[in-house]
């Protein structure tokens, strides 16, 4: 039924505003580091969890299926240059929550996506992330379709 359903309205916020949100969780005192890969999961989980509760996606840059799980190539693009390095504090200091802010539910989603899924090394969520439909019923380097992440993550919502 949601297979072929891939043209779900969105937000339109931009990817990039979501990454940097989830980077502006970093605190320069603890331990925690966000890396191009853990981002990419980070964003991924966060549009599937949109979907499933608003019946709408945060974003509209598509999301593939690479080698190491979801990808949103331009974020990639952005943020390759530091390998498997953390990306810095200083590399987001032009983050600018007003997007975000006309919205407080979807922050609320932001913010219980990476209690949930922050806690996690970049490695276990790819390996996460490899065991889930959307990523395994998609040709590599093929777009997700909205219709699988919808279905997938509408059986992760607990009510």
């Amino acid at each position: 039924v949601y297979k072929r359903q891939d043209h779900m309205n969105s937000y339109k916020i931009p990817v990039e505003e979501v990454a940097n949100y989830f980077l502006s969780k970093l605190d320069a005192e603890t331990e925690d580091c966000i890396s191009n890969l853990k981002l990419q999961k980070l964003v991924y989980y966060a549009q599937g969890f949109v979907m499933a509760l608003k019946d709408k996606k945060l974003f509209d840059e598509p999301i593939e299926a690479w080698e190491h799980g979801p990808v949103v190539n331009c974020l990639y693009q952005k943020y390759k240059k530091n390998g498997a390095s953390a990306i810095t504090r200083k590399e987001n200091e032009d983050f600018d929550y007003s997007k975000l802010s006309e919205h407080p539910d979807l922050m609320d989603i932001l913010d219980d996506v990476y209690k949930v899924y922050g806690q996690f090394s970049a490695w276990r969520l790819r390996d996460m992330t490899h065991q889930e439909t959307p990523w395994l019923e998609t040709v590599r380097n093929e777009k997700i379709s909205d219709g699988l992440m919808l279905a997938f993550f509408k059986t992760q919502i607990v009510e």
